[in-house]
């Protein structure tokens, strides 16, 4: 029976696609013989915030997500980053194959401010493998097995891939997800003082608030 394993060389931004999409380059090796003829692979993505330091700027960003620095030790945890999925090809051996993971600049979403956060340096990541081997037996008949649960590797994303990403499909420009009620509010307070757009409107909220709108 094939036993899978993986390795993940490098990721890079997918242009022009419908939304932002990675495409990581997964290096599959096979430790037994015989060919596998397709794996309907699936693989979910974690990110391990405890791998890498903060500098001060990024630890205020951080503050939404796990409170103050002090209390790190007891809120720093593993999080959910996305699902992939991918049909490998036949091999025998070993192969590679472009693993695409969807990404998504949804501000409601713990991973996307994580992200958004981090200056510099490199995001750790942790992915945990299964699906299903179609693989010729010993007696030349297909046979069916799943990827052994305990599958997995890590990566050390660059953050720059990830920003460059959010550069090219959304240029100097960020997403917030408003509840209906709240969106209404805010284009009635938009259209009653005329203001040209919502950016506007947004910071001459800031501004009657007293807080000093960032450059």
């Amino acid at each position: 029976m094939p036993d899978l394993n993986f390795i993940v060389e490098k990721a890079s931004a997918v242009p022009y696609a419908a939304s932002p999409l990675l495409n990581f380059t997964l290096k599959i090796q096979d430790t037994e013989t015989g060919p596998v003829h397709a794996v309907a692979l699936r693989c979910q993505i974690r990110i391990e915030p405890t791998r890498r330091k903060y500098d001060p700027p990024e630890q205020s960003q951080l503050v939404d997500l796990f409170g103050e620095p002090a209390r790190w030790g007891q809120t720093l945890h593993a999080m959910l980053w996305t699902h992939a999925a991918v049909v490998v090809p036949s091999f025998e051996g070993s192969t590679t194959i472009e693993l695409p993971v969807p990404c998504t600049y949804d501000f409601n979403l713990a991973a996307t401010k994580y992200f958004h956060a981090l200056e510099n340096g490199e995001v750790p990541l942790n992915l945990l493998f299964s699906g299903t081997i179609f693989h010729e037996g010993e007696d030349g008949r297909l046979q069916v097995a799943q990827i052994s649960w305990e599958k997995e590797c890590t990566f050390r994303l660059p953050v720059k891939v990830w920003k460059d990403m959010m550069e090219m499909y959304y240029p100097n420009s960020a997403w917030l997800c408003l509840r209906k009620d709240a969106f209404d509010a805010l284009y009635q307070y938009k259209s009653s003082l005329a203001l040209p757009t919502w950016e506007a409107a947004i910071e001459k909220l800031i501004e009657n608030s007293g807080e000093k709108v960032g450059t």
